[in-house]
């Protein structure tokens, strides 16, 4: 297990587990960003990422990045 901002662009990875506040996370699963969902990393870029989640492209920042484990 390890945060998605360590994880490689291109490769499909299954989310372990979200961390952060109530607030953080109700807001990650919002976006579907909930343990056991598959999700694939497009592109790094300084810190923050664009991930394809349930058929949706979505930018984070890097504070959100480094809280999906994968």
């Amino acid at each position: 297990m390890f945060p998605l901002q360590l994880a490689e662009p291109g490769k499909s990875y299954r989310i372990l587990k979200v961390g952060g506040g109530d607030l953080v996370r109700h807001h990650l699963a919002e976006m579907g960003f909930i343990g056991g969902e598959e999700i694939t990393l497009v592109n790094l870029n300084n810190g923050g990422a664009i991930v394809n989640v349930k058929n949706v492209r979505v930018a984070l920042n890097e504070d959100l990045v480094k809280r999906i484990m994968v």
